[in-house]
Formats: structure tokens, C-alpha cells, sequence
């Protein structure tokens, strides 16, 4: 691309110089030319005003003034009388004689008549071989020869430093398109201070946040999503094995049912981890609580049995949380998969009015977690809090809300979700 842009700007400025300095060379050629035919007319009229009187009356002792030019005097019948010219008058010096001053030949000659009273006495001839009007004319061609050189060689720089600032900011951008394409979605285009290629950049850079945003997302939605269905999954497991060890009928049927409503959950997780990665959240809604508490004990009560743990859900009274309710189910999976994984004892969900705002707190008889410990920090290893605990802490913010360890011994950890305006009294 440089080699083109310089290419062109070279073309271009060849262009105008040949349009602009070849008018010009001719009409310096045409000017030095003029300038030499005023000096012979010049010459010879001067001339032939200072020979009259001696024309006249001693034409044999004719003595020309010096000059650079060729000068010759004739007489009338023809004969050279003095100066550097034909022996005998050419066509020039009879056109003279004939109809007054005339000019022309091969070379560059004016003839002018002599006159005195009325009376011919000679003619002056005035002639150049051209040599000094080819030297004048080949030096200012020369000249302009030289300025043109030096008017491209200086085009050639400007070209190239032109050619440097537009191809660089596209280099880079083809160099950022290109590790774009090799799945670096933290580059960004630098701007260029051309407005055409920043606008070609801004949207570079817009495509590459919109898919590491779709990718983050993605990556997240896989990593939520194994977080969030193991225990299901184990809750299945459970209920699988429990059916297989019993030939009651009943019991058999029971447990299937069980299973199902298992699965039923688990499509229900995966629907709301869907809509939550692709941040499809009604945040207007008002939410269920009662209906989402009711699940919850039956989702998780069978888990905790199975551990010798009882489960302790209490409503006081809460007020209807503005938020989603995929957004608030899967906050409560990850406080109560956490308190089944590292508490002990009963686990207890406790729904109250705070004021302006619901509280929802998570509790066990657990020792708690050590000061130190951020329970919130994201942590690669399975055996860690922070993966759950910081994807429920994300849902909350997003909400509208907020989720904290609100005492470490026994741990207790709070969500806080705003409500829905009561209606005003209408009196």
C-alpha cells in the first residue's frame, strides 16, 4: 500500500509539472527568441541612424560600431560595402530595398533601408547564428529541468511520510483484525487521528467486546452450570439408588415421581442459567416468594435427610421482592449447596421485612469460616467456596441488591433484594 500511494502521489505530481512547466519552457524559448529579434532591430536601427550622413556622402569609408552582432552595409546596387555578411545582397537585404525593413532567412537576420532625403543610400543587415539564443533558452531549461527534479524528490519525501501516517494506523488495525480472528479478544485498535480509519476501528474494537462479552458468558454459563447441577444431580442419584434398594411398589412409583420432579428441577436450573448468561432478566417482575420457598424445601430437604440434617424454612411476614425469580432461585442453591457442603446441622432460611427491602438469610451450626477467608474470592480448585458464592454475589448486584456474610460463627449469609412499592391509601 505505501509503494502505491507514493506511485500515485508521483504520478500526480509529474502531471502537474508537465501541465504547468512545459507551457512554460515554451514560452521561454518563445521569449528568448523575441528578445533576440528586438536586439538585431535594436542594432540595426541604430546603426543605420548613425551611417546615413556618411552613406551618403563617402560610402567607400563606411567604419561599423562595434557590436556583437554580424553587421554588413550595402549599397544600393547590392554590393558589400562593410561588416561581416553575403558578398552580394541576399534575398533579406532586396526585400529591404524593396519595401523597407524586413526579416527572416535559416538564421536569425533584419535588413533596414537607408535612407537620406528621401534618397536610398544603403541597407543594414544585422544577423545572429542563433548560438547564444540555444545557450540562454538550454540553461533555463536546465534550470527548470532541476527545479522539477527537486520538486519530485521532495513529493517523493512528503509521499512517503504520507504514505507512513495512512498505511501504520491500517497495519495495525489489520494486525489487530487478525489476533481478533486468532481469539484474542482483549485487543483493542489504537486510535489514528483519521477519522475514517478510527471509525473502522471503534468498530473493530466494538465486535471484539461483544464477543469476549458472548464468550465470557459462555465460559461462565459452563462453569455455573456444573456448579449448579451437581447437587441435583446428587440429589437424583440419591433417589435413584433409594428406588433400587426397595421392591415396594409404592415405594418404587414414589420415588419415580420423586425423579421426575428432580428433572424437572434440573430443566428448570438450566432454563434459568440460560436466561441469566444471555442477561434476559425481567428485572420489573415481581417475584413469587412463597412458591419459591415452597421449592426450596422440597428440593432440598431429601438432601439433607439423607445426611441426618433437617431443614428449617421460616416466612415472617417477608414482603414481595421486585427481581427475577430464575435470579433468586439460583442465589438460594448456592447459599444452601454451600451450607450442605461445609455446615453441619440444621439449615435455616429465614424470610423477613427489613424495611425497604427483603432479607433472606442462609444459616447453619457449622463452625463458621476463619476471619481471613474471603468466602466471595473465585477459587479454581473444587473444594472452594468462591465459584458459587461469587456467581450468587454477581446475580444479586444485578438484581439490585446484595448478598454479604452477615456474621462468620455460626456463618449466616444475607441477601438483600429490593421490593415492590406498596399502593398508595386511597381515603
Amino acid at each position: 500500500m505505501r509503494k502505491r500511494i507514493i506511485a500515485l502521489t508521483l504520478a500526480a505530481a509529474l502531471l502537474a509539472i508537465s501541465l504547468f512547466g512545459l507551457p512554460l519552457a515554451a514560452g521561454v524559448a518563445k521569449y528568448y527568441l523575441d528578445d533576440e529579434r528586438a536586439e538585431l532591430e535594436r542594432v540595426a536601427d541604430s546603426t543605420a541612424l548613425a551611417l546615413a550622413d556618411d552613406l551618403a556622402a563617402h560610402p567607400a569609408t563606411v567604419r561599423l560600431p562595434s557590436s556583437g552582432t554580424d553587421i554588413a552595409v550595402y549599397a544600393p546596387d547590392g554590393r558589400l560595402l562593410a561588416g561581416t555578411g553575403p558578398a552580394t545582397a541576399d534575398e533579406i537585404v532586396a526585400r529591404a530595398m524593396a519595401s523597407g525593413p524586413a526579416r527572416g532567412g535559416p538564421d536569425l537576420v533584419f535588413a533596414v533601408p537607408v535612407t537620406d532625403e528621401g534618397q536610398l543610400v544603403g541597407v543594414v543587415r544585422t544577423a545572429s547564428g542563433g548560438a547564444g539564443l540555444y545557450v540562454r533558452t538550454g540553461l533555463t531549461w536546465l534550470v527548470m529541468a532541476g527545479l522539477a527534479a527537486a520538486a519530485l524528490g521532495l513529493t517523493w519525501l512528503v509521499a512517503r511520510r504520507m504514505a507512513a501516517r495512512l498505511a501504520r494506523p491500517l497495519e495495525d488495525l489489520s494486525l489487530t483484525a487478525r489476533r481478533l480472528g486468532e481469539g484474542d479478544f482483549t485487543v483493542r485498535a489504537r486510535p489514528a487521528g483519521v477519522t475514517e480509519i478510527d471509525s473502522v476501528g471503534s468498530s473493530v474494537n466494538t465486535t471484539a467486546e461483544r464477543i469476549g462479552d458472548m464468550l465470557e458468558r459462555e465460559r461462565a454459563f459452563s462453569a455455573n452450570a456444573s456448579h449448579q447441577l451437581r447437587t441435583p444431580l446428587a440429589g437424583l442419584r440419591l433417589q435413584l439408588e433409594a428406588a433400587q434398594e426397595t421392591t415396594d411398589p409404592d415405594e418404587i412409583r414414589a420415588a419415580l415421581r420423586d425423579c421426575v420432579d428432580t428433572a424437572d428441577r434440573l430443566e428448570r436450573t438450566i432454563q434459568d442459567l440460560l436466561t441469566l448468561a444471555r442477561n434476559q432478566r425481567a428485572t420489573t417482575e415481581v417475584a413469587d416468594l412463597g412458591t419459591l420457598l415452597a421449592e426450596i424445601e422440597q428440593s432440598w430437604r431429601g438432601l439433607l435427610a439423607a445426611e441426618n440434617r433437617r431443614l428449617h424454612v421460616v416466612a415472617n411476614d417477608p414482603p414481595a421482592p421486585r427481581a427475577s425469580e430464575a435470579a433468586i432461585r439460583q442465589i438460594l442453591a448456592v447459599l444452601l449447596d454451600n451450607a450442605v457442603t461445609h455446615g453441619r446441622g440444621t439449615v435455616t432460611v429465614t424470610a423477613r421485612d427489613a424495611g425497604d427491602a427483603l432479607a433472606v438469610d442462609v444459616s447453619d451450626e457449622g463452625p463458621g469460616i476463619s476471619g481471613g477467608l474471603d468466602p466471595f474470592a473465585r477459587r479454581e480448585s473444587g473444594a472452594g467456596r468462591g465459584i458459587g458464592l461469587g456467581l450468587a454475589r454477581g446475580l444479586a448486584e444485578a438484581e439490585g441488591g446484595r448478598l454479604w456474610l452477615s456474621q462468620p460463627a455460626p456463618p449466616t449469609f444475607s441477601l438483600l433484594l429490593p421490593i415492590d412499592d406498596p399502593p398508595l391509601a386511597v381515603g
